[in-house]
């Protein structure tokens, strides 16, 4: 079975439009979504015929990530929005329960505390039967001071992730500072999120924690040399008997959206196969034609089964095992 674990939810364009009269009405009044059964069957069809071109049988689906608003005000536009998103997944899901599984969005508010998004997590497990959930580390979108992952800031949401045994997949939102892409913002954020994770009592203060770093780890399995000589130096924070870094980077999970086979290959050698899950964002960002293969960019399956340092067992670990282990929710869902 190949389980993509980062893709998300293909939304019709009533679901703009329905945007577009949300931030207009300021958060004064919510209308109706309107979006019918027979509209999220059209693009639920559509989605499944990509997955079915690619050779993808089962697909994790979030909101999609650079049109979540975090840093909207006031907070209960952000609130609605999030819980259209999750409502309209968990429809797609219920028409193709063996295709696709939730990974909810959490109303994670600029200036707000991280509590104020938990009962949307507690509906998302518990009533929409959601397996995971997709964290932004930046609320602020870039325009203002938001805590590192290793802050406290975050802890009330690392005890629930914990309680319902969900993991959290790392990914960036919007980008408002007028420097960066949304692209880009999310390869810086996700860097961040690793350090700030790394540098922190974060892992030792809940052991259970499943954190998964979207896009490869961003910068990080580049860079790594700077972060390993980093953590072995006193006088930029490190210490001499302190952790190795790349055994720190071994407590996070990684996907394989990285549209390049050597970028795969490094990745694969430098947190191992056995912390890596399969995913593609497909259709997304990714799905121009490489004219050096002739297919898109995010058809990513061919590219790791063509990288020669994976054996067969490895395959299967970044295809299916790791998925079903990380998120354990899953085997029930695919099972029911």
């Amino acid at each position: 079975m190949i389980i993509d674990i980062h893709a998300h939810l293909v939304s019709p364009t009533a679901l703009s439009a329905w945007r577009s009269n949300l931030l207009a009405a300021s958060g004064y009044y919510r209308s109706p979504l309107g979006v019918s059964d027979a509209v999220i069957a059209e693009s639920a069809a559509g989605n499944v015929a990509l997955m079915d071109s690619v050779g993808t049988d089962v697909q994790l689906l979030s909101p999609r990530p650079f049109l979540q608003m975090h840093s909207v005000k006031p907070d209960r536009v952000v609130h609605w929005w999030i819980e259209a998103n999750n409502d309209l997944i968990a429809r797609t899901v219920a028409l193709y329960p063996g295709r696709f599984a939730g990974v909810a969005g959490l109303p994670i508010c600029a200036g707000s505390p991280v509590t104020d998004a938990l009962g949307e997590l507690d509906r998302a497990i518990n009533q929409l039967g959601f397996v995971g959930v997709s964290l932004n580390p930046d609320p602020h979108e870039g325009t203002g001071p938001s805590p590192k992952l290793g802050d406290e800031y975050w802890y009330p949401l690392y005890e629930k992730l914990v309680e319902y045994d969900v993991p959290a997949l790392i990914h960036s939102a919007g980008c408002n500072n007028g420097r960066e892409s949304y692209s880009s913002h999310f390869i810086t954020e996700e860097s961040i999120a690793i350090l700030g994770i790394l540098n922190s009592t974060v892992f030792d203060d809940f052991p259970d924690l499943k954190i998964i770093v979207g896009h490869g780890g961003g910068s990080v399995p580049y860079q790594i040399g700077r972060w390993q000589a980093e953590a072995l130096s006193p006088g930029l924070g490190g210490a001499l008997d302190g952790e190795r870094f790349e055994v720190g980077l071994r407590r996070l999970w990684f996907d394989t959206v990285l549209h390049h086979a050597p970028s795969l290959e490094l990745l694969f050698k430098t947190v191992g196969a056995d912390r890596c899950m399969f995913g593609t964002e497909k259709p997304g960002s990714g799905s121009a034609i490489n004219p050096e293969t002739g297919r898109s960019f995010d058809d990513l399956k061919p590219v790791i089964e063509g990288l020669s340092l994976l054996t067969p067992g490895e395959l299967k670990l970044v295809f299916e095992d790791n998925a079903r282990s990380v998120f354990s929710r899953l085997n029930a869902h695919l099972a029911g």
